[in-house]
């Protein structure tokens, strides 16, 4: 849901857990009831392998009457991720790609050199009370991928390896994590997971992957006795491996991270480049016109912001 306006997330406390190098603490904006929350991109971390972006969104219920519609809008230089919990959303693009993600399933859309989409409540859940709950990333091309061309990959719940171990369940959403593979494509070393412990359940986090973070979606996180409540985004040092505790409530737990890109990563609105030159081009076309329009969805678009 790039449309959303965000703050920039604030650091937290230093804990005592040698192996935490930073705490987020995501700051919240109300967009007509519906509540987003930004933990990446942050004034003191802009990314986490080759995440650079990181809402998330709800949990709300949109009453009768209300839908989301995100009008069509643009992106260069990286791959979206969309994840729901609760909810569904229709996605159109510029490819001519229509369908409707439901909870579990992975839209992966990726940008390249440009691609336009829209994001809105489908058509038969208009006028229904309708609850949304999920999470919105982006992923940052590596430089020799940043100008290929747009393509659009969508993989069904059914097909993600599932975690499911005394206590411990979860899915593997991109990479590999706990012996298991996604078959969601990737271009870098990424690792994605959803995971949800039980009450005093522990679970391995190891050093596999150069760059790691944990969101915590709800429940209690302990980590070298110190306790992480919901809505905190936790990034580890490298190298070091990490033991995950549940609280006395238990905790669903989003991991993430991977493979630290090899250059610096500019953004701008919806755009990504390793280039300030390239953007201003992509603010360009996007102004005059000169990227694709969405099938279906012709009439109405984002303009370019005035900043």
């Amino acid at each position: 849901m790039s449309f959303f306006p965000g703050i920039d997330p604030e650091a937290g406390d230093k804990f005592a857990c040698d192996a935490i190098e930073n705490l987020i603490i995501p700051r919240s904006s109300d967009i007509g009831g519906f509540p987003v929350r930004r933990a990446l991109p942050s004034r003191r971390r802009r990314l986490v392998g080759p995440f650079i972006f990181f809402d998330r969104m709800g949990p709300a219920l949109l009453r009768a009457g209300e839908a989301l519609d995100v009008k069509p809008h643009p992106h260069i230089g990286l791959s979206t991720v969309t994840y729901l919990f609760d909810g569904e959303i229709k996605h159109r693009d510029s490819l001519g790609t229509e369908l409707v993600i439901r909870p579990g399933d992975i839209n992966l859309m990726t940008a390249g050199r440009g691609i336009v989409h829209s994001e809105r409540t489908p058509e038969n859940l208009r006028g229904l009370p309708l609850s949304i709950s999920g999470l919105q990333t982006w992923l940052a091309l590596p430089d020799d991928k940043e100008e290929i061309d747009p393509v659009f990959s969508h993989t069904d719940v059914d097909a993600m390896p599932v975690i499911d171990s005394d206590g411990a369940t979860g899915r593997i959403v991109i990479g590999s994590f706990a012996g298991l593979s996604s078959p969601v494509p990737s271009f870098t070393d990424t690792l994605y997971a959803d995971l949800r412990l039980e009450a005093g359940r522990r679970f391995p986090f190891p050093a596999a992957h150069e760059e790691r973070a944990i969101y915590v979606l709800s429940g209690e996180l302990v980590v070298a006795g110190d306790r992480f409540s919901a809505d905190q985004l936790l990034v580890f040092r490298p190298g070091d491996e990490i033991t995950l505790e549940a609280g006395e409530d238990g905790c669903h737990l989003m991991l993430f991270g991977g493979a630290a890109l090899n250059s610096k990563r500019y953004i701008w609105w919806n755009f990504v480049s390793s280039s300030k030159e390239r953007i201003e081009q992509a603010k360009e076309e996007w102004r005059t016109g000169r990227f694709d329009i969405v099938p279906g969805d012709e009439e109405e678009f984002v303009p370019l912001p005035q900043r």
